[in-house]
């Protein structure tokens, strides 16, 4: 089981690290449009092209877990992404997470241990 929980930790990290690199990259595009200018700054973009790669590898990582796991086990374990993005949100965003948030990602990180029993 450890091996699982390894497995669903990085697969979760580059599941948060995509939506990382994803608020960034959207930080500085310009304002939605339906024109070829939009869409090209997003496909240059060194930050959404981050994103893409971590999802691609949280993408991989998650057939891989699919295939040699329990479906019951595996899915309720991705709630991890929960706590790696609320510490982004504090590492690299900067916000302030109040307590009730910590308490959410307590009963997570509690959840998450009563599913692997």
């Amino acid at each position: 089981m450890f091996r699982l929980v390894l497995l669903v930790a990085v697969q979760t990290l580059f599941l948060a690290g995509g939506n990382v690199f994803l608020k960034l990259a959207m930080q500085k595009m310009p304002s939605f449009s339906w024109s070829w200018s939009y869409f090209r700054a997003a496909l240059v973009d060194w930050w959404f092209l981050a994103c893409g790669a971590s999802f691609g590898i949280a993408s991989v990582l998650w057939l891989y877990i699919l295939r040699h796991f329990p479906f019951s086990q595996a899915h309720p374990l991705t709630a991890l992404s929960y706590i790696f993005g609320m510490v982004a949100a504090i590492l690299v965003f900067g916000e302030q997470v109040p307590w009730l948030r910590w308490l959410g990602v307590g009963l997570i990180v509690v959840g998450c241990f009563f599913i692997m029993k």
